[in-house]
């Protein structure tokens, strides 16, 4: 695929996320291979945020959505070359995220740490808490609000339509059955909350 192919799709993805905030699988799909061949010689190099943002935006991820029992999180999925590949395409984006990330960084200076990623585990969670929730917003956390809406969001947009996030669901369209396991438990639930069971 050349640089302008290849451009073209990011910039599309990007700017259906940043209007919409929805974007399709498959266009979803091909970013993950794009920056999967970003990342195939080595460690990933973002092209939107600074090193800092970008492990700020890698720890982001992990909490949102860490290694769980064994099953890899969003780090193992991609999520942060993908949010940055399309942060790169398109400005409001990337804005949205710089200006999130000086918010959480302030945030933590207010509570005695360097920046964001300084802070303890526990002080991160508790920074995540409170702007977690809209029902939390004052104009003190409304920007913080907006900006973990966003990076949650497009954590779980980016893991669940990685190929670690397809097998976490059992997704299995797309490919021959030679028998399909019918899923009994969740049409009795079903039947039984719609009431027609």
């Amino acid at each position: 695929m050349s640089e302008i192919t290849r451009r073209d799709a990011l910039r599309r993805v990007a700017l259906v996320i940043a209007a919409t905030g929805f974007i399709d699988p498959v266009s979803a799909q091909e970013v993950h291979q794009h920056a999967g061949q970003a990342s195939a010689a080595g460690v990933y190099e973002p092209t939107a945020f600074t090193e800092h943002q970008f492990r700020t935006l890698e720890r982001l991820a992990d909490l949102i959505i860490p290694v769980e029992n064994g099953a890899p999180g969003a780090l193992a999925a991609g999520a942060p070359a993908w949010i940055d590949m399309l942060a790169g395409v398109n400005d409001e984006l990337k804005q949205i995220y710089v200006s999130g990330f000086q918010w959480l960084d302030e945030a933590a200076r207010q509570r005695g740490s360097a920046d964001f990623l300084s802070a303890s585990a526990s002080q991160q969670t508790a920074s995540l808490d409170e702007i977690a929730y809209r029902r939390n917003e004052t104009p003190a956390l409304a920007s913080g609000i907006r900006f973990f809406t966003w990076v949650r969001r497009m954590t779980v947009d980016a893991f669940y339509t990685s190929p670690i996030g397809i097998r976490d669901i059992d997704y299995r369209g797309n490919t021959a059955l030679t028998s399909y396991p019918e899923p009994v438990e969740a049409i009795a639930f079903a039947l039984k909350k719609s009431g027609l069971g």
